[in-house]
């Protein structure tokens, strides 16, 4: 029986269940570049091409290995807008009796994929994603009766399904997680090697010719396209990372430099997400290299728990909670979202360096993103929605199933604690702490209130003020609370009166 086999754009890997079950002799398989999934919310151009070049790749790859592979260019003038309408026309193009795809990982393409199969003459199979260590019956399993979602629970679990850093049952080291190990700042002038770049080749060339025509009004540029755009280069760019920079990447995970765009972060989420890099196989990489004595245990531990822990924990959430997931607005903010997250032009040295860099790289490590943007887009009260739609524009890691609840639960809060114990809020004394952005600011950090004082200190008081009864009762925050509580009348009114000056000049 001759079977269309669609791939979308962040299925690009040899593992792909929709691949590993099909006959090479009788399949085709259709990529497509569509331009609803390059526009249904303004993606960065550097992400643009990053998927793009990414996909005609593996479709070149997977030709030279026999398979025969349907493309469909965006500059070929094909009319198929959605990934619905190229299935239906190239079942009749081929003449196939039937569709094998693995499940999208977006909620929104895997509901259109779902009304296409219902609504189809010939069958239509949906493979579940392996690729993930955690299947959906698994985490629905793990969730069911329990009165808190937390991920910490939820990482133990899945560090005693895999065996990593495990030893004899017990974890590694004689204890779960190194977290406090990492949190130092880091000071001028410590070496931090960059990631692996890649010099665009004639793939990727032509992509970025189509983005500058085609997408002109997206945010960012092409400008210095390094990524990596095949599974060899992904995988060079991991053993240059363990070997650079995971020493170092424990330490130093938290910490922001103005003139360190990367520190020893990996720069690999990318690759990860859209199939490049197995998750699995990259954690026993960084496994191994700790066992051999190439990276201490808070370097390893901190890193695959970004993977095994908070990768696999959020994608559980987002489709246990989906569609209503989107639409929680625990604090009901309704503020549109600054103008100049789109374009860095604000005198606040934090907000501006990791806007920007942003902007140029479509790339910002978890610390910028979570208390540097996300943290100032809570404190003014940003629609949480606006927010998360910004963070699914600008990053070339964002898929909506693993960015909507790091950004409306983990950052904005906006579930009112399924992921978090606490709002991750914060005045100016943490940005000073974890960075050297301040000593660039024309804004005071020493300053509490007044106009030159950094406009975290008070926003910080007036967003805890303003929502005292929704978070009074939240264990973690009663101390912050008795400080508040302490502060003179005269103190806790020029916080007020400089929070509302400051909301109100905000464009």
């Amino acid at each position: 029986m001759k079977t269309l086999v669609p791939v979308l754009g962040d299925q690009l890997s040899i593992n792909l269940p929709s691949l590993q079950a099909a006959d090479k002799k009788q399949t085709v398989l259709l990529f497509t570049e569509c331009a609803a999934e390059a526009t249904y919310v303004k993606h960065h151009s550097k992400k643009l091409v990053f998927v793009f070049s990414c996909m005609r790749h593996f479709a070149q790859l997977l030709q030279e290995k026999g398979w025969q592979v349907d493309y469909l260019k965006l500059t070929d003038g094909h009319r198929y807008k959605t990934i619905e309408q190229s299935i239906n026309a190239a079942v009749k193009r081929h003449k196939c009796q039937r569709v094998v795809i693995t499940e999208a990982a977006e909620y929104r393409l895997q509901q259109s994929l779902l009304q296409l199969k219902d609504a189809l003459s010939y069958p239509m199979d949906i493979l579940e994603d392996t690729r993930f260590i955690c299947s959906h019956e698994q985490f629905n399993r793990w969730a069911q009766g329990r009165k808190q979602l937390r991920m910490e629970n939820f990482y133990r679990e899945i560090r005693q399904q895999t065996g990593l850093l495990m030893n004899e049952g017990s974890p590694e080291g004689g204890q779960w997680n190194f977290d406090k190990d990492n949190r130092k700042p880091a000071n001028d002038g410590i070496d931090f090697p960059a990631p692996l770049q890649c010099k665009p080749d004639d793939i990727t060339l032509d992509c970025i010719e189509m983005v500058d025509k085609k997408f002109k009004s997206h945010i960012g540029n092409t400008k210095d396209f390094w990524f990596a755009t095949t599974a060899k280069d992904a995988k060079r760019a991991l053993n240059h990372f363990i070997k650079k920079s995971l020493p170092t990447f424990g330490d130093y995970q938290d910490a922001m430099l103005i003139d360190e765009r990367y520190l020893s972060h990996s720069v690999l989420s990318q690759y990860i997400n859209i199939g490049l890099l197995d998750p699995l196989e990259v954690c026993r990489t960084v496994e191994n290299a700790y066992r051999k004595g190439g990276a201490p245990i808070n370097a390893a531990e901190g890193f695959i728990r970004q993977i095994i822990g908070w990768r696999e924990y959020v994608r559980g959430i987002y489709w246990l909670e989906m569609p209503s997931y989107v639409e929680r607005n625990y604090f009901n903010h309704t503020r549109p979202l600054p103008d100049f997250y789109w374009t860095a032009d604000t005198p606040m040295t934090c907000l501006s360096a990791s806007i920007k860099q942003t902007m140029d790289d479509a790339y910002a490590h978890h610390i910028q993103r979570l208390m540097i943007t996300g943290n100032f887009a809570m404190l003014i009260g940003t629609d949480p929605k606006e927010v998360h739609e910004w963070y699914l524009a600008v990053y070339a890691d964002a898929y909506e199933w693993v960015e909507l609840p790091n950004t409306l639960g983990m950052s904005q809060f906006a579930d009112g604690g399924m992921l978090g114990s606490k709002p991750y809020a914060a005045g100016g004394n943490y940005i000073n702490k974890m960075s050297n952005y301040c000593k660039q600011c024309r804004f005071k950090i020493s300053k509490k209130t007044g106009d030159d004082a950094c406009p975290f200190n008070y926003l910080y008081w007036h967003f805890l003020d303003r929502n005292r009864e929704k978070l009074s009762n939240n264990h973690r925050l009663a101390q912050v609370y008795r400080t508040w509580d302490k502060m003179g009348d005269e103190r806790k009114a020029q916080v007020k009166e400089d929070s509302t000056r400051f909301l109100s000049e905000l464009k």
